[in-house]
């Protein structure tokens, strides 16, 4: 916060009076010097002291999706969604059904790696699914088999310990159990889907106990090496992530 300091020339022992009684008479003109009462504030805004943030303090309502991408290493084969990046994996899902795959992704290439951030709702340990990782898996056409490229999930809520979903990236005939990147897609905001509610979002649902995990702001998925590659499209394509059993993080809790 600036202070507005009036300076005084000297111009005599009477003006130099008349001009500090206007100074104190009038607080149109600025802050003034001793007007410390107003609370620091930090960068996001908030008060020291974890104060909750006032409704109307500027902020963009809660959602339950990814806020920031903190850190994005493509690997090879990568490229397709990087002139949308990161606005692509940040929002809710394009799901498109069982029998389409979107384009609404970016790909991680061989091996490639991302890690995303919540900033307003943090994932908790509730009932059953608790966090929702959508890639753009689809039904192969004339059979049951689905198009899958797995990616392997971990979450923390610091961004420096993480703890690793276990993910059988080899058990095709298990179907992946553990992966991301298995499971179709039918949430999409024109079709009314919700993309938190597991029985109809799609995508593939992970549990905090799983991991021993209470809480977890962040998700890192990691391409797991062995699916398709080619061209600018390989490996793991994400969509989005969504929160399904969540906690504000606006309350002041650290």
């Amino acid at each position: 916060m600036s202070h507005h300091r009036l300076h005084h020339f000297v111009w005599g022992t009477a003006l130099a009076v008349l001009l500090g009684t206007a100074a104190c008479g009038d607080d149109s003109s600025g802050v003034s010097e001793d007007a410390g009462t107003d609370p620091v504030r930090d960068d996001a805004g908030q008060p020291d002291g974890s104060t909750p943030l006032e409704p109307d303090a500027g902020l963009p309502p809660e959602n339950p999706y990814a806020d920031e991408v903190v850190l994005f290493e493509p690997g090879d084969f990568a490229g397709f969604g990087q002139d949308r990046f990161p606005d692509v994996v940040l929002g809710p899902p394009s799901g498109l059904g069982p029998d389409n795959g979107s384009l609404d992704v970016l790909s991680l290439g061989r091996g490639g790696k991302i890690e995303l951030r919540f900033t307003d709702i943090a994932v908790v340990d509730g009932p059953g699914v608790d966090l929702l990782v959508f890639e753009n898996a689809f039904l192969v056409a004339g059979g049951a088999a689905t198009h899958s490229e797995r990616g392997i999930v971990s979450v923390s809520d610091d961004g420096v310990t993480w703890y690793e979903f276990p993910c059988a990236t080899t058990d095709a005939e298990g179907g992946y159990p553990g992966c991301a990147g298995v499971a179709t897609v039918q949430a999409n905001p024109a079709n009314g889907i919700s993309a938190t509610d597991p029985a109809v979002a799609g995508g593939d649902g992970f549990d905090l106990a799983t991991v021993g995990l209470s809480r977890a702001r962040y998700v890192r998925i990691v391409d797991a090496g062995n699916n398709r590659y080619g061209g600018t499209s390989g490996g793991f394509d994400l969509d989005a992530v969504a929160v399904v059993n969540g906690v504000s993080l606006r309350s002041g809790t650290p």
